[in-house]
């Protein structure tokens, strides 16, 4: 016979086992903070360190965000790449450089279009046209790496 607490168990286990992976399925934002992205001296008056736990908090489980060594655009600090969920991918998404990404209305509305799928799925906020660039092949590789 099974006891009660046993079957609670085993709905649990069967209900976490259905529940969405958000995380698995999310973007991915790598968030450069190398030789010079997350200086201050580079970018004064920017609060580096608290800006990736803004950004995580901001996005809560639509985007995985991570720190990197030097993504060697130093001219574009602080330098963020937008990678696209799988389904943003097979939608045609592609990964999206925004860079002098240094206030927190930036972060916002990076969030925002995050939480709404990101690239791919989701149009992002016409503002961060102004913070999107175009990288070199070789740096782009070496990402992909």
């Amino acid at each position: 016979m099974i006891s009660n607490a046993d079957r609670r168990a085993s709905e649990a286990r069967r209900a976490a086992s259905r529940a969405p992976r958000a995380a698995a399925a999310a973007c991915k934002v790598t968030v450069c903070r190398g030789c010079c992205c997350g200086d201050a001296r580079k970018v004064p008056g920017v609060d580096h360190a608290g800006q990736i736990a803004r950004l995580r908090e901001a996005v809560g489980t639509s985007a995985a965000v991570r720190a990197s060594d030097c993504l060697d655009v130093c001219d574009q600090a602080n330098v963020m790449v937008v990678q696209p969920s799988p389904q943003g991918r097979a939608a045609g998404g592609r990964p999206v450089w925004l860079g002098l990404v240094n206030d927190d209305d930036a972060l916002t509305d990076i969030a925002s279009w995050l939480r709404a799928g990101g690239p791919g799925i989701a149009e992002p906020p016409g503002v961060l046209d102004l913070y999107a660039f175009t990288v070199s092949r070789r740096v782009r590789e070496a990402l992909e790496d």
